[in-house]
């Protein structure tokens, strides 16, 4: 603890990039600062207010320009350490940013890639910028909640044989709603393959820091993972790291491509929270983790209570998630998420059947009670005629793959009615958002199911993201 309102927990000690965050302020609150460099707000905050507080670049704020690239490679050799990895990057554009990276650095343009038909779209744009060629592996579907499970081993295997000339395997674990699989027995699999396995690891940068938690994909043999620190951690909005075990991947190439990808111009404030967070994760990590867990286990517990309600939960779940069901009370998810919205309280995601909620290291056990609490109520007020779920759109998926990602990205496009859709090859990405998983993408055919799922969303009130119409009456098509 210190006397600092702004590192309440002396993190400053073993974060190098916070503490030149402190100095910087230092300078600023006592008037002796006077830049002739970038941002343009100069730290003023009579112009467009209290918006830009707290916001010094790397280059020449958290350091001089000619020395920060040294104080940032401590602050990441130190999470390289934490994570059991050789090469680590921080990223200020998210998980994203890491997945494209690492696309980039995994193969050469037409090489096909193992990959997880229920990605984020950064990974299919990913294959867009590195030409890398999908070959797509699905995860079962849990008939009792409609959800994704793992993709499964075996599966992977098959691809792997039936595709030997692939440059690697790519995962998505855990998976948006917290399935969990057997990252192990991929990275043998992959290894005896003679390939890197790859995990985005977005939603869960605190695996491995408790007993009771799975082991993070690099612990579990994984030879790189993207994780977020701003989605579970308590670090700034776009905050990311990029984590690998450089025995199958090139460093120079990772390095070019991770730079490829990135600013020049790095927002230090960011920077420095990702370095707290790791801190914080090295120091109190496991006290943290055990306390979100008894928090999400008691919600948990308290959910199976009400009549009609269930919780995804058990092996292949992370217990740190919260993913509650709700078919069985009537209850359309979209008004519970509404109610919670106007508590105050917004969830990650919301749609018929389900809610998912993230708990961090960040919420005390109160606060999840009383998050519960409210969640409940909101149910008990909205219940109906008990239903089945229905698989969402973004993990049924079946796609017919016409043309490589890239091709079709960069190929002649024409914009069409949406009757006149049907049998033309999509030229965009089409994802409800939350998850953000691409029902339709680039270079796959528009199928009429496809149509008619992207519809549901819309009219259940979700969101259709990244399609230059979301209404859907229009479509971009490869001409």
């Amino acid at each position: 603890m210190t006397n600092d309102p702004r590192d309440p927990l002396g993190l400053a000690v073993d974060a190098p990039l916070l503490r030149a965050w402190l100095n910087w302020m230092d300078q600023v609150a006592a008037g002796t600062l006077t830049p002739m460099s970038t941002p343009g707000h100069k730290q003023r905050q009579d112009l467009t207010g209290a918006v830009v507080a707290g916001d010094p670049p790397l280059y020449g704020g958290l350091a001089a320009i000619k020395s920060a690239d040294r104080l940032l490679a401590d602050a990441q050799a130190r999470a390289a350490k934490l994570w059991g990895a050789d090469w680590c990057r921080f990223s200020v554009a998210g998980s994203s940013h890491g997945n494209q990276a690492f696309c980039l650095a995994l193969g050469q343009p037409g090489q096909e890639v193992i990959i997880t038909r229920t990605l984020h779209r950064s990974l299919l744009l990913g294959l867009v910028l590195a030409g890398l060629r999908p070959v797509w592996v699905r995860p079962e579907i849990d008939p009792r909640s409609g959800l994704p499970a793992a993709v499964a081993v075996q599966t992977v295997r098959d691809m792997l044989a039936a595709h030997p000339a692939a440059c690697g395997v790519i995962l998505g674990d855990p998976s948006y709603v917290g399935t969990t699989g057997d990252l192990a027995g991929h990275a043998e699999a992959a290894h005896e393959a003679g390939v890197p396995l790859i995990v985005d690891a977005a939603w869960a940068a605190y695996l491995g820091f408790h007993p009771d938690l799975p082991p993070h994909a690099i612990a579990a043999g994984a030879d790189a993972l993207v994780t977020s620190a701003h989605k579970t951690l308590p670090a700034y909005s776009q905050g990311a790291l990029l984590l690998a075990r450089t025995e199958r991947l090139d460093v120079a190439r990772l390095d070019r491509a991770f730079e490829a990808t990135h600013t020049t111009s790095p927002a230090g404030a960011i920077l420095a929270s990702i370095d707290a967070a790791r801190a914080l994760l090295a120091r109190d990590g496991t006290r943290l983790c055990a306390r979100l867990l008894r928090g999400v286990a008691a919600a948990r517990r308290r959910l199976r209570e009400v009549p009609g309600v269930d919780v995804l939960d058990g092996p292949g779940v992370d217990p740190a998630k919260l993913v509650v069901l709700l078919a069985g009370t009537g209850a359309n998810g979209n008004l519970v998420e509404a109610d919670l919205i106007a508590a105050g309280m917004p969830v990650e995601m919301g749609d018929r059947d389900t809610l998912i909620a993230i708990p961090s290291i960040a919420d005390d056990e109160e606060q999840i009670a009383a998050f519960t609490k409210t969640l409940i109520a909101s149910v008990e007020g909205r219940r109906g005629v008990p239903r089945r779920p229905a698989a969402a759109a973004a993990w049924t998926v079946r796609p017919q793959t016409v043309l490589a990602p890239r091709e079709a990205f960069f190929a002649p496009n024409e914009t069409v009615a949406a009757s006149a859709a049907v049998g033309r090859i999509s030229a965009e990405l089409v994802a409800p958002y939350p998850p953000g998983v691409p029902v339709l993408a680039p270079g796959e055919l528009i199928t009429a199911e496809a149509l008619a799922a992207l519809r549901e969303v819309a009219a259940d009130g979700g969101r259709i993201a990244y399609a230059a119409d979301p209404s859907l009456a229009t479509f971009q098509v490869v001409a």
